[in-house]
């Protein structure tokens, strides 16, 4: 989760310099070289802003391939969690992919838009992997109204969306000749604040009926959010906001799937146990021992629902 947080605001730190095209050919960063060269048409810094976000992907693509790894080698193998660690490296790839057409389309807002969107996804789908590491594959019973839930990742999703426009209208496009969006940023902005206000009464709700305790983290990244996100318009979108106000995204998109975790059971995680010189070593298996997800309830709640 943290790898996938870390490519969104690497993003955002190419945007905001205004370094999209530091590297201004995909996969090589400039004609006839993978690496920075000497140019007289492309800053230095420029150069090595986008080259260290593009070798910042990739690391991420390796932390992803091990995840997936994990997941295949273990025992038993599990559907549901090798398919979603599966969503990890073919997320990178797939990110990458579109990230090299942004750059050879000349930084359009709509492909920095598709170029950033994937990045919420696959945190979500970290934090969902990171669950479902230690919890069983039974049927999920939910103890909060799972439409609520959904309802409220829907909306958080329209907000992001919304929030890709206002960027594809405003100052920062990642190259200072890229064309924008040609409708007006205060009216962008003013749906983007919409959203944010429906989204701030789902979560609102949430607090009386998701009582686990990660719902306050929740409560602090929103709010964060939308202070940086005010506070970055009324002064102009300063460059540092404007990162800080990513940032703020993914860890909201995080926080909102960490209470999407805690709201529901899925039962026990069954783990072989081996003693030496028995199972694994020439013996027979022993039974294996039921773990039990850590319940991150709030303890006054009450016995889950199915």
């Amino acid at each position: 989760m943290v790898a996938q947080v870390l490519v969104a605001l690497g993003g955002a730190v190419v945007r905001v310099t205004g370094s999209g095209l530091g590297c201004p050919t995909w996969p090589e960063c400039a004609p006839g070289s993978m690496f920075p060269v000497e140019h007289p048409e492309l800053g230095q810094v420029h150069q090595w802003i986008e080259f260290g976000n593009r070798l910042l992907g990739v690391g991420v693509g390796v932390v992803a391939a091990i995840a997936f790894l994990v997941a295949w080698v273990g025992r038993p193998r599990r559907r549901r969690f090798l398919l979603l660690a599966a969503t990890m490296p073919l997320g990178v790839l797939a990110q990458g992919v579109v990230g090299g057409f942004t750059v050879l389309m000349g930084l359009e807002w709509w492909t920095v838009a598709l170029h950033f969107l994937p990045s919420p996804v696959l945190v979500w789908c970290a934090v969902l992997l990171a669950a479902a590491a230690n919890e069983g594959d039974g049927p999920a019973r939910w103890h909060a109204p799972r439409p609520l839930l959904v309802a409220t990742a829907v909306v958080l999703g329209a907000v992001l969306v919304s929030g890709t426009l206002v960027t594809g209208a405003g100052p920062h496009a990642g190259d200072a000749g890229t064309p924008r969006l040609a409708l007006p940023v205060s009216v962008l902005a003013q749906v983007h604040a919409d959203l944010l206000f429906l989204f701030l009464g789902l979560v609102v709700a949430l607090g009386f009926v998701a009582r686990n305790r990660r719902y306050p983290l929740l409560v602090a990244a929103v709010l964060a959010q939308a202070v940086v996100g005010v506070v970055q318009y009324r002064i102009g979108v300063p460059i540092v906001l404007a990162a800080l106000h990513v940032l703020g995204a993914m860890l909201t998109v995080a926080a909102l799937a960490a209470v999407w975790t805690a709201s529901r059971e899925r039962g026990v995680l069954d783990v072989p146990q081996h003693e030496p010189g028995l199972g694994g070593v020439g013996g027979e298996d022993q039974e294996p021992v039921s773990v039990v997800a850590v319940d991150d309830r709030h303890p006054d709640a009450g016995p889950a629902q199915a």
